[in-house]
């Protein structure tokens, strides 16, 4: 026996699914959401490392004024600028350099290496821009020449001395780092979004150091391209 055949409600066919409107709009949605996460994440990253990079630099300004205490001798945070070529180095890698002493505990115009040292997390370098010789002023861009036993550590190195009962010879001097590029063999670059990824900290007279909180206590960041 035949089913009969239900009347027409005059309402069209249902339909499953999506129209291609409706898709591309969805596309075009998550493809917004993806690309505001990426430049969160990247952001992020960038504050995580200069923030990290600048706890480990204070950390290492404490070892150099303990070394000079211990020691009874100057010790001076060394800042690589001897190869612009050496991306894993240049203006990356800190190390402790301590003055040596004749027989008679004299110090004499020679310096060696006291420590492994530290180096930069990727994308974090030292500025010279911002970074300050003293309170006065200047730049950080003063290089001097360091001779080592070991010849491969020989060259230019931008230098923060401490004295023998752990002050500062530059008081009020400042140490600044940012995230930014680095093309090769070039100054690294202040990047658009790292316009405001600078952290550092000044050295008072007695060798103790304070982070900066705000971005402009650091200086114009909008005024310099490079570090």
């Amino acid at each position: 026996m035949k089913k009969p055949i239900a009347p027409n409600s005059g309402f069209p066919p249902s339909t499953k699914g999506f129209s291609l409107v409706e898709l591309l709009i969805v596309i075009v949605i998550m493809t917004a959401l993806m690309t505001m996460g990426a430049m969160g994440i990247k952001n992020l990253t960038g504050g995580k490392g200069t923030s990290t990079a600048v706890a480990n630099a204070e950390a290492v300004f404490a070892e150099a004024r303990q070394i000079a205490i211990g020691r009874g001798t100057n010790t001076r945070v060394l800042i690589d600028a001897r190869d612009i070529n050496e991306q894993s180095s240049y203006l990356r890698r800190m190390v402790i350099a301590a003055q040596n002493t004749d027989a008679n505990g004299k110090p004499i115009d020679s310096w060696s290496l006291v420590s492994r040292g530290y180096t930069l997390p990727d994308g974090t370098f030292y500025s010279r821009a911002l970074s300050k010789e003293s309170a006065t002023g200047g730049d950080g861009t003063t290089d001097n020449q360091f001779t080592f036993s070991k010849q491969d550590d020989s060259g230019n190195y931008i230098s923060y001395e401490f004295n023998s009962q752990g002050l500062s010879f530059n008081p009020g001097a400042t140490f600044i780092i940012g995230a930014g590029a680095r093309p090769k063999g070039e100054d690294p670059l202040i990047t658009g979004s790292a316009k405001r990824d600078f952290q550092g900290f000044t050295i008072w007279s007695n060798g103790e150091t304070s982070m900066f909180r705000d971005p402009s206590q650091i200086g114009d960041l909008n005024s310099i391209k490079s570090f």
